[in-house]
Parts: C-alpha cells; structure tokens; sequence
C-alpha cells in the first residue's frame, strides 16, 4: 500500500472493508496484529454477545405458526455520538447539510458546547439565542475560520432545537471548568482587587487568575484578603449552573457537570470547607467538584444524567469519583477522554513500535474506572491519521475499528463520542487529520469502517418464523425495532417495539 501523504484519497467503502479483513498486513505490522490476535478479537466477539446483546420476545396476535416475520433494528439504544461544534461553520451549504445529516443518521448522540468564556462573552449577556456570527450566511463568507472567537463555539439553542428535531440525545459539555485559556471568562480575571491583577501573569494575551505569590500564601490568606473575590466566585458559579439549568431543564438528556478536575483532586487543593482552591489552573471556588455537583443536582430533573469528565484514567479519578459519592453527590456517569493527538504516535501504534491503547492497557484503565459501578462514557476520542494517503487513512480506520470493538464490548460502557468529525476542525494544536470526512466532508476510510460496525454488524436484521404461540424470539442488539409480517387475510402487518438492555440506558 502506498505511503504517501497524497491530499483527499477517498476511498470506497467497499475497498476499505476489503483491506480490513483480508489485507490488513500491508498497513500494520505482525507485531500490531499480534497484539489484536484472532485470540483477543475472539474475547471480544463474545463479550459483544454477552454485554450488549438482550433475548428479546414479541408477541403478534392471531398468526398461523410458521408465519414469516421480518425483525429489522431501526436504532440503537447505546450512544454513538460526537460533538457538533462546527454546526453551520463549514463555509458552504452543501457542506453544512452532509454535516447535519449524520446526527440522527450516523451519530444518535451529539456532545453540545457550552463553554463559558464564548457563551458568555460579556457578563451577563450570554448568547443562548445566537446573533449573525453563528449563522451559516457569516461562516460562508469567512476566509480564515480558525481566527474567529466563535469558531467550534456555536450558540446552544438552534442545536439544541435541531438535536430534538432528529430526536436523538442531547450531552451538555461543560459546566465547570478551571481552565482559564478556554473556559472561565475574561471579565471574571477583572474582579480580582487591583493589586492582584496587577501582579498576575500574562499569557498569549490573556490573564490567568494565578501569579507567583499565590504559590506563597495559604488558602485562609489568600480568602482573607480577597473575601469579595472568593464570594463572586462562588455567585458566578453557582448563578451560571441555576441559569443553565432552568433555560433546559428537561431538554437535554446528560450533562459534564465538571470537566478535567482529578488533578486538583490528586494534589488534595479542593479542600472541603475553603473558600477558594488553589487549582493547578488559577483561583477556583473551594471544593469546587463537589459543589457543583450539589448545585447541578438541587437544580436539574432526576432523570437527567449528571457526569465527571477527565483525561486522566489512573487511581486518583476513581479516588475522586468515589469521594464524591461518598458524600452524597449524585454522579451518574464517568467521562474518559482518549486523545491521540499526535500523528507519529498513530504510526508507531500501527508499526507495533508503541503499546498505547492496545488490548491490556484499555482493559486496565477501563475496568479499573468500572470499580465505582457507574456506567463509563468515552468522552472525547480522537484517533489521528498519520496523512491524508491511502495508508495514512487506513491506519486510522484499523486502530479506530479494534478499540470501538473492544470499548462495545465493555459491560458498564454506554457511549462513545468521536471528537472532531471532519478534518482541519480542531481546537489549536489539534492535528489536522484527525476527522472521519475530510474538509470538504468527503468520507474517508474510518468512517466507512465504523459505520460499518455501528449500521451493519452492531445492527440487528432477522427473517423469522412465528412460533406455536404467535411469538417471535430472537437475541439483539438493544433499540427500537420494527416487525413485518403477513396476516390470515393476506394483508401486510407491521409494529415497532423497544427492546431494552439488562445494563444502563
């Protein structure tokens, strides 16, 4: 296979489930495949069928025995989804539609962006509604995107109205977040005493709430000379979450109540009582994780799922995700993040030149996390393509096909979310070729294969006979279903029934 970083291969679908099964040797190495024997892959097959499949019985009325029946899966009850923070932002209509199109077709889940600094731009004025620099008429007319304040910042409501239109789930990302380059907001840093703002840091034009001699004062200090601060941040957070809440209570499905936190966790700064925590991002309200929870919970419905999210998969996440229950917060969820961000990793993962995500270290971090008996959700997956070539997609398509295998097959796993579905859409510093479509949406060879797992394997399709009692039986995949069948007077017949897995929802 061609090693070359051509622009644009597309590949047809059938050509890359060719290469997949039957010459997949000429993209990895012996040793990559080895890791992924027929052995593991075998594991895997069976644990799909033990983990995410349900016995399922309909019952149709007044059906001769041997009747033939058509059992078809019209959607998942597992969320497969990613986030849709390029909506409307493609530069073209045609572009915007194929972008569209695949939430509610190929995504039944979309991850909706709700950071601060940009829904929020100025306090108390924040842009739930959307002005013109949301609308497609102005991302068609910019020539440089990525410069925009707004880019992969989206107002929330026409998503929120479009994702309930398709009628698919609705995730909020996030609540709380201490990072001060892409979630707290400017005019927040302006409430610090003159004094302390004089001292602080600039960094690539922003101003961070930390400096030096905060390192050098304690927490009781530090809240004694700035009790005014301390208390806005704790109005601020608490009034942004209330706000939130009331403006979509019911609407959205789930939630990251806090983003990225199980470091200030592991180095003991969120101390319960404080005022302020002295978070490796900057000034924090005191015990800030747990109290968001407590103010998401006395605010959205019961039924609503509330999650942590982080990237860091080691004891100290579990530790913190346990101590939060222990005191009483209702954590419904785990977010864990997968980024492989860097191209070359991606290459030497398929070289066999690198272990990350191979079989044993997501089963450890994996079931390790299960410990706390919460369902999982992959959060944020970014699997890189080394370059646009034939190989360079196909790399990505391999290793994105086995780890959504064995992340299916997980029993406490209820979601996966790709993170940037189309190429050259990321964040700054986030590789260009890490999308399932290219820039211009034209699929590439991941998507064909993970559609194919998700709308073809992963999809349950049968032609039964009814049995003695009028019923058909068979094991499926969990989701809505529809039955098709003849009656006694030759008319055709059809039903839809849910069926539900035994595991979380």
């Amino acid at each position: 296979m061609k090693n070359s970083a051509n622009e644009n291969v597309a590949l047809a679908a059938e050509d890359v489930l060719n290469i997949i099964h039957n010459k997949a040797g000429s993209v990895v190495s012996e040793a990559y495949q080895e890791l992924w024997n027929p052995e593991v892959q075998a594991k895997i097959d069976e644990a799909i069928d033990r983990n995410r499949k349900a016995d399922a019985t309909f019952i149709l009325e007044d059906v001769p025995s041997g009747t033939e029946v058509s059992v078809e899966q019209l959607d998942h009850e597992f969320r497969f989804g990613a986030h849709i923070f390029n909506f409307n932002q493609l530069g073209s209509d045609a572009c915007n539609e194929r972008y569209k199109d695949l939430y509610g077709s190929f995504f039944n889940s979309a991850t909706i962006p709700f950071y601060w600094r940009t829904l929020e731009p100025d306090e108390a004025e924040p842009r739930f509604e959307g002005r013109f620099e949301d609308s497609a008429e102005f991302w068609n007319t910019v020539t440089d995107p990525k410069r925009q304040p707004h880019w992969r910042r989206p107002a929330p409501d026409p998503i929120v109205e479009f994702c309930e239109q398709k009628k698919i789930h609705l995730h909020g990302h996030t609540l709380v977040w201490g990072n001060e380059i892409w979630h707290n907001p400017l005019w927040m840093r302006e409430k610090l005493p003159a004094r302390f703002r004089r001292m602080v840091e600039l960094v690539d034009g922003n101003m961070p709430i930390k400096a030096p001699l905060f390192d050098d004062l304690s927490i009781e200090q530090l809240e004694r000379m700035m009790p005014e601060f301390t208390l806005e941040l704790h109005k601020q957070m608490a009034r942004r979450i209330y706000e939130i809440g009331l403006r979509y209570k019911g609407r959205l499905s789930s939630w990251d109540i806090v983003n990225e936190s199980s470091t200030d966790f592991r180095e003991g700064k969120m101390v319960p009582g404080a005022g302020l925590c002295k978070s490796w991002y900057g000034l924090m309200p005191g015990d800030y994780a747990f109290r968001a929870f407590k103010l998401a919970e006395s605010i959205f419905p019961e039924s609503l799922l509330l999650n942590i999210n982080d990237y860091n998969m080691d004891e100290h996440y579990l530790a913190q995700v346990k101590s939060l229950l222990s005191r009483g917060c209702k954590v419904d969820a785990i977010g864990a993040q997968m980024h492989l961000f860097d191209p070359e990793v991606c290459r030497a993962i398929a070289m066999g030149e690198s272990r990350k995500q191979c079989p044993a270290q997501v089963y450890e971090e994996l079931n390790r996390l299960s410990e706390a008996g919460l369902p999982l959700h992959l959060s944020e997956i970014t699997i890189t393509s080394p370059d646009s070539s034939e190989y360079g997609q196909m790399v990505q398509a391999i290793i994105a096909r086995n780890l959504y295998r064995l992340w299916f097959s997980l029993p406490m796993m209820s979601a996966i979310s790709w993170w940037n579905v189309v190429d050259d859409c990321g964040a700054p510093g986030e590789p260009s070729y890490s999308g399932l479509f290219f820039r211009d949406m034209t699929p590439k060879a991941s998507f064909h294969a993970l559609n194919d797992l998700i709308h073809n394997e992963w999809k349950t399709k049968l032609e039964l006979s009814a049995l003695d009692d009028g019923s058909v039986r068979f094991r499926g995949f969990p989701g809505r279903y529809q039955v098709k069948w003849t009656d006694a007077d030759g008319s055709e017949r059809s039903a839809e029934f849910v069926l539900k897995s035994s595991a979380h929802a």
